[in-house]
């Protein structure tokens, strides 16, 4: 018996349609907010992620071995889906300007208005920054797991932690 499998979860890893429908309810609202969050706020980009995330789910699910809870396992698919589609976004970036003939990118927009909420503050963060802070800050993930998702340092991590607050102080005050 796996440790951490529930009998939804191993009916759906059998291809019940139903129990995998049953996960999909259970966790949607989660993994909606999570892409929200990391993709800074952008509704469209959102929810196309989190379908996603639902559609790798479903092809990786015979892999899921209880290691951990079907949730924490479904949240770090989340967050690799997001880097992937970064990382392909910057990939398409890239090509787009140098047909265009450009070479430099402008920098990032690390300001944002006074009055503006905390969410809005949190999606003008540069990427990485606001990666960092919302799987440390928000999601409760410590630095060592974010450096292994992220493919970093943990004083990287922490660097970008700290970079985030002080732009969020600046941007809030």
């Amino acid at each position: 018996m796996i440790p951490r499998c529930t009998d939804v979860v191993r009916r759906a890893q059998a291809g019940d349609v139903a129990a995998f429908e049953q996960l999909y309810r259970e966790h949607v609202g989660t993994v909606l907010r999570l892409c929200w969050r990391l993709c800074g706020g952008r509704d469209d980009d959102a929810h196309g992620l989190t379908q996603e995330v639902f559609v790798r789910a479903w092809e990786r699910l015979a892999g899921f071995r209880g290691d951990a809870a079907f949730g924490t396992w479904l949240h770090r698919l989340a967050i690799n889906v997001v880097l992937g589609e970064r990382r392909s976004a910057q990939r398409r970036e890239l090509r787009e300007q140098r047909a265009a003939g450009q070479t430099e990118v402008g920098p990032p927009q690390t300001r944002v208005d006074a009055g503006v909420d905390l969410d809005k503050a949190i999606a003008a963060l540069p990427e990485r920054a606001r990666m960092v802070f919302v799987l440390h800050a928000i999601e409760g993930y410590a630095h060592a797991e974010i450096a292994e998702v992220m493919g970093s340092s943990v004083g990287t991590t922490k660097a970008q932690l700290h970079r985030a607050r002080a732009l969020l102080r600046e941007a809030l005050s």
